[in-house]
């Protein structure tokens, strides 16, 4: 079994690599990029560069509410697509922070945000683990099926409540499984990079995020059907929670 530390250099390589073929038009990433920004509005998509691309398997924004003068920060914010979406829902008196491990999504993200012209986002290079965040300083946290990735779930839960403001709210799109990831599947690197053996159990999922100190968590999805499967055991949901 790889280290964390193994894993994490692994996943950031992998990143890296599906930046570049997704800039060459050929990315690959929880069922494919085309299925990726199926679950964003075309006409939403329209007004952005080819440059933003993204390997998410839902659109938190959507489901986030967020509201003029909010600060929102997205957990593994890639290319940017997710923060500068959610830009434009809190407006000019509010804040987008995206944090990232893998350099190239940074650059990326920060080429895409010049383009854009957008003064209200802004991208920190960090670990989720252990966010480069003050308590209590932000009103939204989303992330778009990037926490399935990360070797210590707990870790990045209780950083989430950390930075949070009271009454402020989580919505996570991510993958979830019907069942534990064996061993071999695990040590699979597609399956790992590809957001699927590196998650978790739906309902342990749910209880790492109220493990945290979350109230009213919510695990929403569409697992698939037992007698459908063709070998698959995950499935994209929507998890959110809030901070009292």
């Amino acid at each position: 079994m790889k280290s964390p530390i193994e894993l994490k250099v692994l996943v950031s390589q992998s990143y890296a690599d599906k930046l570049r073929e997704a800039t060459e038009g050929d990315a690959d990433c929880c069922g494919g990029d085309a299925e990726a920004l199926a679950a964003y509005p075309a006409e939403v998509l329209e007004k952005l560069p080819g440059s933003v691309v993204t390997f998410g398997c839902g659109n938190p924004v959507a489901l986030a509410g967020m509201r003029p003068g909010e600060t929102v920060l997205d957990l593994g914010s890639g290319a940017g697509l997710d923060c500068f979406l959610a830009a434009e829902q809190v407006g000019e008196t509010g804040a987008v922070i995206g944090v990232d491990f893998t350099q190239d999504m940074l650059d990326k993200a920060k080429e895409n945000v010049r383009k854009l012209g957008l003064g209200n986002v802004t991208f920190k290079h960090g670990d989720i683990e252990a966010l480069p965040l003050e308590d209590a300083t932000v009103d939204v946290i989303m992330s778009n099926c990037v926490i399935n990735l990360v070797p210590d779930k707990d870790a990045v839960f209780r950083e989430a409540f950390r930075v949070l403001r009271p009454g402020g709210r989580l919505v996570v799109s991510d993958i979830v499984l019907t069942r534990p990831a064996t061993e071999e599947e695990m040590e699979n690197m597609a399956l790992l990079s590809g957001c699927i053996s590196g998650s978790l159990p739906d309902t342990e999922y749910a209880d790492t995020v109220r493990r945290a100190g979350f109230a009213d968590v919510t695990v929403e999805g569409s697992p698939p059907e037992a007698d459908g499967w063709d070998g698959e055991f995950w499935y994209s949901a929507t998890i959110s929670g809030v901070k009292r």
